[in-house]
C-alpha cells in the first residue's frame, strides 16, 4: 500500500510548482489529492500541467476531488447540476492522470453535505443517489478512472449497509468505495470497539474500495454524545487492523490523512507510520 494526503497543496491546481511535490515527498508521501473546485469550468491546460508536475515530482494524484451541486437533491435543477458536475470531473481526473474520482452523497441539509436531515436515508433519497450515480459511472468506465463514494452517519450512506446496497444497485464495475470507518461511528459501542466496526466495513464492503481516508476520533466527557476527529494515533480508532485490512483489498492503492491542518500532518504522518510497522506493512514507492 502506498501513504498519501488530503493536504499540503495549493488551494487552487493552477498553483502547484515542483516544490509542491518534493515538499510531499520531503514528507514521506507518494500521493495526494487534488481539489477541483469548479469541473463545470475547469481548463485542460490548468490541470494537464498540474499532473504532470506532480507526476514528475514522484507524486501520484490518488484522487480528484471535485466539487458539484448535491446529487440527492430534491431540485431537479440543481440534481442534474450536480450529476453535470461530477460526470465533468471524470474528465478532469483524466487529465491529472488520477486514480479515482471521489464521490461525497450529499444531504438534504442545506448547511452542506456532511450534514444530517431527517430524510437523508429515507427510500426517495436514496433512487435519486442510486440514478445519480448511474448517470456518471459510464463515463467513469469510459475514462477508466473508478468512482470513490464515501459514507458516514450523517449523510445517505449512513451504514457500511447502506453502502454495500447502493454500490450493488447502481450495478457498474466503474462504482467504488472510499473507506473511511471513522465516519461510521454512530456510539459508544462502535467507539468503544472500532475494531468490530472496521471489520464489519470491510466484510460487507471491502470488495468494492479503490480508496482510503486515514484518520482518528475521540469523545468528549461529557452528558451528551459528542465525537470529535483528532490527530491520527491520539484517538480511539485501531488503526493497525484498519491498515492490515486496507492491504488485503488494496495492497496497491493509497491511504490519504486527511482533515488535518498542514502543520499537524507531519506527526500524523509519524503515527500512520508507526502503525504501519506493528501492521508489519511497508509502504511503497
Amino acid at each position: 500500500m502506498r501513504s498519501g494526503v488530503v493536504g499540503l497543496m495549493p488551494a487552487h491546481a493552477r498553483n502547484i510548482t515542483p516544490q509542491t511535490a518534493a515538499n510531499l515527498r520531503e514528507n514521506g508521501f507518494t500521493g495526494v489529492t487534488v481539489v477541483v473546485p469548479d469541473p463545470l469550468t475547469a481548463e485542460r491546460e490548468v490541470y494537464v500541467r498540474a499532473g504532470q508536475i506532480l507526476l514528475d515530482g514522484g507524486i501520484t494524484v490518488a484522487q480528484a476531488n471535485p466539487r458539484y451541486e448535491i446529487i440527492v437533491s430534491a431540485d431537479d435543477d440543481k440534481r442534474a447540476l450536480g450529476i453535470q458536475g461530477l460526470q465533468r470531473a471524470c474528465q478532469v481526473a483524466v487529465w491529472l492522470r488520477a486514480k479515482t474520482v471521489y464521490v461525497r452523497p450529499g444531504s438534504l441539509n442545506p448547511a452542506g453535505p456532511w450534514t444530517p436531515h431527517p430524510d437523508n436515508t429515507s427510500l426517495k433519497t436514496l433512487i435519486r443517489l442510486v440514478d445519480s450515480l448511474k448517470q456518471v459511472v459510464g463515463i467513469a468506465d469510459d475514462v477508466g478512472i473508478p468512482l470513490a463514494i464515501e459514507g458516514g452517519a450523517v449523510c445517505p450512506l449512513d451504514t457500511p449497509e447502506r453502502v454495500r446496497d447502493v454500490i450493488e444497485a447502481v450495478d457498474s464495475p466503474a462504482m467504488g468505495f472510499n473507506a473511511d470507518p471513522v465516519n461510521f461511528v454512530r456510539s459508544f459501542d462502535e467507539m468503544y470497539n472500532t475494531t468490530s466496526l472496521i471489520n464489519r466495513m470491510f466484510d460487507l464492503c471491502g470488495k468494492y474500495v479503490v480508496c482510503a481516508h486515514a484518520k482518528d476520533l475521540t469523545y468528549e466527557s461529557s452528558l451528551t454524545v459528542r465525537f470529535e476527529e483528532c490527530l491520527l494515533g491520539e484517538g480511539q480508532f485501531d488503526q493497525v487492523t484498519y491498515l492490515k485490512r486496507l492491504e488485503e483489498v488494496i495492497p496497491n492503492g493509497f491511504a490519504l490523512i486527511e482533515h488535518l491542518p498542514d502543520e499537524k500532518i507531519p506527526a500524523a504522518k509519524r503515527n500512520l507510520d508507526a502503525a504501519a510497522r506493528r501492521a508489519g506493512l511497508i509502504w511503497k514507492t
